[in-house]
């Protein structure tokens, strides 16, 4: 049952961390690190502003001149600076943030006490136009420009976004398991490293038949960790194939519901709960037409999704 209450007020929440003025606090500061030693023209907005202003433009799905219009009707008084950004400057400097997509308060687990996550691997689309549905019905226009695959690793019991790799369409989801496990590892080793040494591992990688490759199963197996992935219908055991794709092959054999219960693997849907969230609150387009530009779009969307997770 929803809490309603406690509900509304994430919500309300969500629209204060948006339009904090925290960046304001260390302004000055920032900038002294930020071009101390710099060469050329030095930085007049610090990057806590930037990256503000970013989480403002996703969030409504504004155009960079509508974004200006909002700095300066917001904050554009208050700010330090002479005059506030203007669209062209808050369109180069966003594209060159380097975004961290967990932030500075690291990877959570759902119990203090807790010392592994488990993870849950998928991939979705992303149009790169937002041409209406109308269009492609009724003059048959097909999509040229293709589309982004989104592929991202969840905590299973903190929704949180931990991994994120941004494709064409061409990648096959069976090559990204080990970029994706790899990223998530990285980000538990340096969580551990400033927690009082406090080791946190991965416990099990659910993801679906998709993920099923001999490759796939031999780095899981070489890294210890569980995999919750469903083998293929027609797959048998063989001893070309992997020790550890054998095991899972009998067991999904014998008893398919038993396995499923084991391996907890109903779990891996909260990707498509994840990719659902993310939809309806930044939409299913990037407006960004770079490549390199996207990424740092869907870099910057899950980076603020996860600090609404954390609210």
């Amino acid at each position: 049952m929803i809490d309603w209450p406690s509900y509304n007020q994430k919500l309300v929440k969500r629209g204060e961390i948006l339009f904090s003025y925290d960046f304001l606090d260390t302004w000055d500061f920032e900038l002294e690190i930020m071009n101390k030693n710099k060469k050329g023209t030095p930085f007049v907005f610090p990057d806590s502003f930037i990256l503000a202003t970013s989480y403002i433009r996703c969030a409504f799905q504004l155009p960079y001149r509508q974004t200006q219009g909002i700095i300066n009707a917001i904050v554009g008084r208050s700010l330090p600076s002479t005059s506030p950004p203007s669209y062209g400057h808050i369109c180069k400097r966003i594209n060159k943030l380097n975004v961290d997509i967990i932030g500075e308060e690291g990877c959570k687990t759902a119990d203090d006490d807790d010392d592994y996550v488990m993870i849950s691997i998928d991939s979705s689309g992303a149009k790169i136009t937002n041409r209406g549905q109308w269009m492609d019905k009724k003059w048959k226009v097909q999509n040229r420009k293709g589309y982004l695959k989104i592929h991202i690793a969840v905590n299973i019991k903190t929704k949180e976004i931990l991994a994120l790799e941004v494709t064409d369409e061409k990648v096959h989801d069976s090559k990204m398991l080990k970029t994706l496990v790899d990223q998530v590892s990285n980000i538990l080793t340096e969580n551990s490293n400033n927690n009082n040494n406090k080791t946190i591992r991965i416990e099990s990688v659910s993801a679906d038949g998709a993920y099923d490759t001999n490759a796939n199963f031999e780095y899981l197996q070489e890294k210890k960790i569980t995999p919750g992935i469903k083998v293929r219908k027609n797959s048998i055991v063989s001893p070309k194939n992997n020790w550890l794709r054998n095991k899972e092959v009998i067991q999904q054999t014998k008893n398919l519901l038993k396995w499923k219960k084991k391996r907890k693997y109903g779990h891996r849907w909260m990707t498509e709960t994840v990719f659902s969230t993310l939809k309806r609150t930044f939409g299913e387009y990037v407006s960004a037409t770079k490549f390199n530009n996207m990424v740092k779009e869907m870099m910057i969307k899950v980076s603020l999704y996860n600090l609404f997770r954390r609210i």
